[in-house]
């Protein structure tokens, strides 16, 4: 019984410390993809990070830099490493990453982190795209910043349902496309990044 119970504790304790892995796009439009592996311990520096916020502003802050961590250990394994801030400056070289590699692979690590229970403040959502001019288009992996506690949620039957009901969910893009490999994500509001908000790496977006 005994034997029985340390192997069925082994085997849980396996489960939950498991290292992960995530298929990263690059080449554009996710031409190629290569899987990135992450060991328990860099995952575990990662939630060290995340679990320290006391407040959604800080996990956000905390999130750009786990995220460009994410990048740059993906980018120990595979092509990505070259990969910069835009598209002009990648020119063609192997490994370069567009809007939407990035929003792909971003989204992957944002609900890989979700999965592990380490976004407290946040849920990911699907990716967002602008266009501008009807014509250049962008994409970028987004988060929901959730409600309050003492907010309650809709549905509730608590008296709070009519103020909730009035307010918008707080979403913001999480954008690793401006910046080279290993750098914090830009966080940015969805409605300012919506209208253009964003480091000007190319003119063009």
């Amino acid at each position: 019984m005994r034997k029985l119970l340390a192997l069925l504790f082994l085997l849980v304790s396996g489960a939950a410390s498991a290292d992960e892995s995530i298929s990263v796009c690059y080449n554009y439009s996710c031409t190629d993809e290569a899987t990135a592996w992450f060991s328990e311990p860099q995952l575990r520096t990662l939630a060290k990070k995340l679990r320290s916020t006391r407040s959604a502003a800080e996990e956000r802050k905390a999130l750009s830099d786990v995220i460009g961590q994410l990048y740059y250990w993906a980018g120990q394994q595979t092509p990505v490493y070259a990969d910069k801030g835009g598209n002009v400056a990648d020119g063609a070289v192997n490994g370069a990453m567009d809007c939407i590699d990035h929003s792909t692979t971003t989204t992957r690590f944002l609900k890989m982190l979700e999965s592990r229970r380490l976004l407290r403040y946040h849920e990911v959502e699907n990716v967002v795209r602008r266009r501008r001019f009807f014509l250049f288009e962008h994409f970028s992996a987004v988060i929901e910043e959730l409600p309050h506690p003492m907010l309650g949620k809709p549905g509730d039957d608590d008296g709070i349902l009519d103020f909730w009901d009035e307010v918008k969910p707080h979403r913001y893009v999480v954008d690793s496309w401006f910046v080279n490999n290993g750098k914090p994500a830009v966080i940015l509001p969805l409605e300012d990044w919506m209208n253009g908000a964003g480091p000007n790496v190319e003119s063009s977006r």
